[in-house]
This record gives C-alpha cells, sequence and structure tokens, in this order.
C-alpha cells in the first residue's frame, strides 16, 4: 500500500494510528428495520481488541449452535473498538441470555428477532472516527486536505487488510495458484483468491492514478451507477457522461478478474489487459478458478468528513464510507505512517 500513488499528492502530516482501540472506531449502519420476529437473533456487538470470527465463534458456544449458524455482515478491524451486527439461527429455540458470562473483548448491546440471517456485505456503510496523535508537519494543511478530499473522492484501493498481514495472503494466493501449496479450506482458499483479485485491481487503479485518469471516463469505459452494481459501457464519451461522472451520478470501474471477457473496450480494456500481463499469475488462476468477471468503482465518496483537535498534535477525523470499502484509502492520503514515496505521485 505504501507504492501505491496517492491522488492528491503526498499526506501533509506524519502521525500515529492505533495507539489504543479506541482510537480507530467503527460503527456499522443497516439500511433496513428488523422485524421483530423470526428464526434468527441479530445482536448488535461491541467488540475492542478482537477478531470478528473468533466473537462469531464466541456467540455460538453462548448459543449451543455450530459456528456455521452466526452470521456477519463484514470483518471490521481487530485493533479497534467497533460496533457491528452478528445473526445467530435459533430455530425452534429461545434467545440464551447474552448478557450471561461477560467477555471483557465483546459486549452484547442489543438482541432482536428478525425473518432472514444478515449476509456479507448487508449494510449501507461504515462510519468511522479515528484518532492520529504525534501529528507533525503542514497541520493547517490537514483539513484543507480533508476538504479536497469529501470533495473529489479518493481512489477506491482495496487496503491493506485484504491482503493479509506482511501481506501474507498475497503470498499464500502465489504458492496456491503455482501448485506448490493446496488449499483445502475452502474459507482459506478464498481469502487468498481475494487477495489475488485485489492486487489486479489495485494495479490496474494505480496505472490511472498515475496518468491521471482515475476520475475520468476514458474510451471504451465501463461504467457504474452510484449506489448500486449495475454497469454500462456508454456509445460515446460525450458531454452528457462528463457531467454524470462530475455529479457522481455515475463512476469510472476496475476488473475484478476472472472467467470471461472483459466487459472494458478500446483505450480501457488495452490498459486493463497490459497491467494483468505484469501478474499473469493471478490473471490466469483467478480465470481458472472460476471467478466470474465483476466490476469495482475506481472512485471512493467519502461523506460527513469532519476534522476535530484534540490538542495541538492530536485529531479526530471523523467520515462515512459505503460498505466494502475501507477507512486506511482515505487515511492514507491525509496522514503518513510510515516511509512515502515521492516517486509514487500521479503526473499532473
Amino acid at each position: 500500500m505504501t507504492t501505491l500513488p496517492h491522488a492528491h499528492g503526498l499526506p501533509p502530516v506524519r502521525g500515529r494510528l492505533r495507539s489504543t482501540p479506541e482510537d480507530f472506531q467503527v460503527r456499522e449502519e443497516l439500511d433496513f428495520p428488523l422485524d421483530g420476529s423470526g428464526e434468527h437473533a441479530w445482536l448488535w456487538v461491541r467488540k475492542r481488541g478482537a477478531n470478528t470470527e473468533w466473537v462469531a465463534r464466541q456467540l455460538a458456544a453462548r448459543a449451543g449452535v455450530p459456528a456455521g449458524a452466526v452470521s456477519y455482515a463484514g470483518l471490521k478491524d481487530r485493533h479497534a473498538l467497533t460496533e457491528q451486527w452478528f445473526s445467530v439461527h435459533l430455530p425452534g429455540k429461545a434467545d440464551p441470555d447474552w448478557q450471561a458470562d461477560p467477555h471483557p473483548d465483546f459486549t452484547v448491546l442489543n438482541a432482536l428477532r428478525h425473518s432472514r440471517k444478515l449476509r456479507r456485505g448487508a449494510l449501507s456503510g461504515n462510519t468511522f472516527a479515528i484518532t492520529v496523535r504525534e501529528l507533525e508537519g503542514d497541520l493547517q494543511a490537514l483539513a484543507t486536505r480533508l476538504d479536497s478530499i469529501a470533495a473529489r473522492a479518493v481512489p477506491n484501493y482495496f487496503g491493506e487488510q485484504r491482503f493479509g498481514r506482511e501481506a501474507g495472503n498475497l503470498a499464500r494466493a502465489e504458492a496456491m495458484l503455482s501448485g506448490r501449496e493446496r488449499v483445502r479450506d475452502r474459507h482459506q482458499r478464498g481469502l487468498y483468491l481475494s487477495a489475488a483479485r485485489s492486487a489486479l485491481f489495485n494495479a490496474v487503479l494505480a496505472r490511472r492514478v498515475a496518468d491521471g485518469s482515475w476520475n475520468q471516463a476514458l474510451p471504451g469505459e465501463v461504467l457504474m451507477l452510484a449506489g448500486s452494481h449495475s454497469i454500462f459501457t456508454p456509445e460515446a464519451i460525450d458531454d452528457t457522461i462528463r457531467q454524470r461522472i462530475a455529479t457522481f451520478d455515475v463512476h469510472p470501474t476496475g476488473p475484478l478478474w476472472g472467467a470471461g471477457d472483459l466487459r472494458s473496450t478500446g483505450t480501457v480494456r488495452a490498459l486493463e489487459e497490459e497491467v494483468a500481463a505484469t501478474l499473469p499469475l493471478f490473471r490466469d488462476g483467478l480465470a481458472a478458478a472460476g471467478l466470474n468477471q465483476e466490476r469495482r468503482e475506481l472512485r471512493l465518496l467519502v461523506a460527513d468528513a469532519r476534522l476535530d483537535w484534540l490538542d495541538a498534535h492530536s485529531a479526530r477525523i471523523s467520515f462515512r464510507l459505503p460498505a466494502g470499502a475501507y477507512a486506511t484509502t482515505v487515511l492514507r492520503e491525509l496522514v503518513a505512517t510510515g516511509d512515502e514515496s515521492a516517486s509514487a505521485q500521479p503526473r499532473d
């Protein structure tokens, strides 16, 4: 992630993240009400410094059901204070006492019944409140940069969490797809394929950030309607399309690689094929794994952005992101936390 180009220039400040779990707070948002009855207990859980999958297993044990009976919408950062939903399938069973045997790492804040299980990605988004400490640099420029991000969006990179600790999921993906390692566990196999797919997407997006086209429509572009997964290829890039892009009604997209033809054509297809050719193991392995060609927006809108100074060198940065987006892709445009390379900057 440190070598991917920035869209807004190098961060104006340097600081320290995640001094404590409370410094990185995440709260899920649903876009539908719970109906209050049904076979599924939906639990609103606060966890601190705990892994989402581990919490799911603890809830399964508390309810006396298999781990597979517990669902969640998405994985949340471990070194954080998060509030998220879990659902537990309890057909014909009453709720246990969810507050019994309290655990220091998680708390069930509320429990409601619903007729359906919680599915992956079934969120409208997440809100973040992130405290950055030991800030140094052009502190006055931080607010200006946040305003620019809110107005122009950021590249929709997959965050470092997708690739595992020290990019270990990518290394395992390479071993698996090259045939050097056989992965029998479906869950682990899915993680490694997702890491490879995300790396290829990031490589395409990085090329377009570098040439300044990540928030524009090129010939052969595949556009996605905002707030949906509906895509289309316009017959021409005319003023109407440019206006829709400028007002964030539609977004340029990049490939989530798989089997079948790319939806893009012309200039965009040539660029995507050229980048994919630099990662042939991932390109060919993802197609052979049976994944279908899909698309993802190249840019990420940052809503409700706010900066609050806690003291002279500490600030809280708050914003809202749609489901499937990563807070770290926003933060990397604001705050440097490691070595930054000027060579990674886009050409103007």
